[in-house]
C-alpha cells in the first residue's frame, strides 16, 4: 500500500521527529546541483545558489525544531568524482544546517546489504523509496507505510551499526 496524498515534499515538512536517508549510488549528477557539481569539477567557488539552496532551508527549519535529520551513505573508495563533490561540498553545506551523515565504507569489507535501495524513512512511519538511473537521474520516488517498513527499518538500523561519523572518516579519507 502506498501512502495517501501526501508527496515526498510534503513529509520533509511535516515528519515530527526524524527523517533518515539511505543513499547506495556513486552517482547523483544528474539529480540536482548539476552546476554546482560542473563547477567543482571546473575547480571553480561554490556557485551562490548552490550555497543558499532550499535544501539548506529545509534541513535548517527542522533541526532547529528540533527533528533529526541524518544519513548514511554506502561508499567505497577510491571515490567518484561525484562522490568528491558530494561529500566536499555537499556534506559540508548540509552539516552546518544540521543534518548528519555516516559512511559505510566497504572497500575492505562487503556490503551488508546490496539489496537496499536508496530511500528516506521518515518517523518510522513512512519510506520513501528512490528510483534512479544508471547516469544517476532521479526518477522517481515510492511512499510506503505498510508491512515491508519493517524492511527498512532493519537496513537503517543495520547500517547505522556498522557506519562512522561522516567528520571521523572524512578525517582519515577526505581529500
Amino acid at each position: 500500500m502506498t501512502t495517501s496524498s501526501r508527496t515526498l515534499g510534503d513529509w520533509f515538512s511535516e515528519f515530527s521527529r526524524e527523517a533518515f536517508r539511505l543513499e547506495t549510488l556513486d552517482d547523483y549528477s544528474q539529480s540536482g546541483g548539476v552546476d554546482a557539481y560542473h563547477a567543482f569539477l571546473a575547480g571553480e567557488e561554490q556557485p551562490e545558489d548552490y550555497k543558499t539552496a532550499g535544501w539548506v532551508k529545509t534541513v535548517a527549519d527542522a533541526t532547529r525544531a528540533g527533528k533529526r535529520m541524518y544519513r548514511v551513505h554506502i561508499l567505497s573508495r577510491p571515490l567518484t568524482d561525484y562522490l568528491r563533490f558530494e561529500l566536499a561540498w555537499g556534506y559540508h553545506r548540509n552539516m552546518a544546517a544540521g543534518e548528519e551523515f555516516f559512511i559505510l565504507d566497504t572497500t575492505s569489507h562487503e556490503n551488508p546489504i546490496p539489496e537496499a535501495p536508496d530511500f528516506w524513512l521518515f518517523d518510522d512511519e513512512t519510506a520513501a523509496v528512490m528510483s534512479y538511473d544508471d547516469n544517476g537521474r532521479y526518477l522517481g520516488v515510492e511512499l510506503l507505510a505498510d508491512s515491508r517498513l519493517t524492511g527498512f527499518k532493519a537496513y537503517r538500523d543495520t547500517v547505522m551499526e556498522r557506519s562512522v561519523p561522516f567528520a571521523e572518516w572524512w578525517a582519515k579519507y577526505g581529500e
